[in-house]
């Protein structure tokens, strides 16, 4: 579902994912968005619900037109492996070319930790790419991008 970032469930889980990567990733190299950032108007965020608990989030930022970014994607660690990245994803790949945008491109890890996200954004069409958007080559980060 489409979320305002408003309940507290969502901001204890985007906190935690943000802890998460502050723990993996230095911090020149952590490009997460917190949630006044996920709050701009040119980012639209999905959370997805067990009950009342957030068991994964996703968001698309428009770049331009016909680019956007995917921005927080994150299962909950005790779910990991259930397939709820890859529904959230597929979703977020319907969303996003229902807004018109032609391309998505994103930014993840290079770490070990990272691989399984690597192999999903593969798995969907997803390929190898340099820097976009501002960002800079960084032996932490890869770059990912994929055609809708």
């Amino acid at each position: 579902m489409v979320d305002d970032l408003s309940g507290p469930g969502i901001a204890a889980f985007l906190a935690e994912h943000i802890e998460q990567m502050r723990a993996i990733t230095p911090l020149e190299s952590k490009h997460a968005l917190d949630l006044a950032g996920l709050r701009r108007p040119e980012v639209t965020f999905w959370s997805v619900l067990d009950g009342d608990a957030v068991v994964g989030c996703g968001a698309v930022q428009r770049l331009d037109d016909r680019h956007a970014e995917l921005k927080s994607m994150r299962s909950a660690p005790a779910r990991t492996r259930a397939g709820i990245a890859s529904r959230l994803l597929e979703h977020i790949l319907a969303e996003a070319k229902g807004m018109g945008f032609t391309r998505l491109s994103l930014e993840t890890g290079s770490a070990d930790f990272f691989l399984p996200a690597r192999r999903l954004y593969e798995k969907f069409g997803f390929d190898y790419c340099e820097p976009f958007a501002g960002y800079r080559l960084d032996p932490h980060s890869v770059y990912m991008t994929r055609t809708l």
